[in-house]
């Protein structure tokens, strides 16, 4: 127990790890450092502990779950790949790529983490802690930003207990997160084609050079995988976008030139302002200010992945 908070938090050591993967293994949910953000881990094998995952983030049932597994060779065991999905896999596994593909029968996962859909989320990730603890788990960990649903992601173990404290059973913290954005989300179809649905730090041109002879497809209706809801990420104040200054009620987010009371990156690094915009949201949630104003934010490279969840957050 620390502090004021009711959750308890625990250090990412070797104890750390060992009463996180005892208490995945009783269904409990745990708060997890990944290369993105900090994903609220459960069993995915298990539709009690993923039904406790909805629950604790009041997240709307028909929005599917990642699946976090050790090895590409414990993800085939779950979902058809293809050769599309292959060369995706050994060109972006271990990493932050999430590939949705068509669900194998007897996948041995809880219903709900598909949300009713014949595919499943899957993503190998790259965080040694995280790697760590499945390879601790002898069962996959479904994984969803851990962040009560349609507010900020979290990227410090801070940012988690501002939304769950008390709603689950235990962080794990490892520090900051290294990405700070979400993974990007491929589908990838029966008949080899692609289709990004949720931009994040591998960019489009990388996902084509690793695709290879697989054609960009077009997007599925509905929703297909996390990420992908109109409002997201919000900070439950009104945030005004493309700000040169801000008004006297505005807490501002700048980046590179443009000042603020926070920057994203005061040298104008995307790198860095993807790895800060969520810790600036959360300072800006927290500030007396009640509206919020964000600089603007250059659209190329992983720029378009700021700017989507920028967009979301404004919606």
């Amino acid at each position: 127990m620390r502090g004021k908070y009711v959750t308890e938090t625990v250090e990412a050591n070797d104890a750390g790890m060992a009463r996180a993967a005892a208490t995945l293994r009783d269904g409990g949910l745990v708060a997890v450092p990944t290369e993105t953000v900090y994903g609220l881990a459960a069993r995915a094998d298990s539709e009690e502990a993923v039904a406790r995952i909805y629950a604790a983030k009041g997240r709307p049932g028909f929005n599917p779950l990642i699946v976090h597994l050790a090895s590409p060779q414990a993800a085939e065991r779950h979902a058809d790949f293809n050769r599309t999905a292959q060369r995706l896999a050994q060109a972006w596994w271990p990493g932050p790529l999430t590939m949705v593909l068509p669900r194998k029968p007897g996948a041995g996962l809880a219903p709900a983490v598909s949300a009713g859909l014949p595919t499943v989320a899957l993503r190998v990730p790259a965080h040694p802690v995280m790697r760590g603890l499945l390879a601790l788990c002898d069962f996959p960990l479904a994984a969803p930003s851990a962040n009560r649903s349609g507010f900020i992601s979290p990227t410090r173990a801070e940012h988690v207990l501002a939304s769950l404290d008390g709603r689950i059973d235990l962080v794990l913290d490892a520090g900051p997160c290294q990405a700070g954005l979400e993974s990007t989300i491929v589908a990838v179809r029966a008949d080899g084609s692609w289709q990004e649905l949720r931009p994040g730090p591998i960019g489009l041109a990388d996902l084509a050079a690793a695709a290879g002879e697989g054609d960009r497809g077009e997007a599925g209706g509905g929703i297909e995988a996390p990420g992908q809801l109109a409002s997201h990420y919000a900070p439950g104040k009104p945030v005004r976008l493309g700000c040169e200054t801000a008004a006297a009620d505005e807490y501002m987010i700048g980046f590179g030139a443009v000042a603020g009371d926070i920057s994203l990156s005061e040298t104008g690094d995307l790198g860095e302002a993807a790895a800060r915009l969520y810790a600036c949201l959360h300072a800006a949630a927290r500030s007396g200010k009640p509206r919020i104003a964000v600089a603007p934010v250059p659209a190329r490279g992983i720029g378009l992945a700021i700017n989507d969840r920028l967009r979301r957050a404004a919606a």
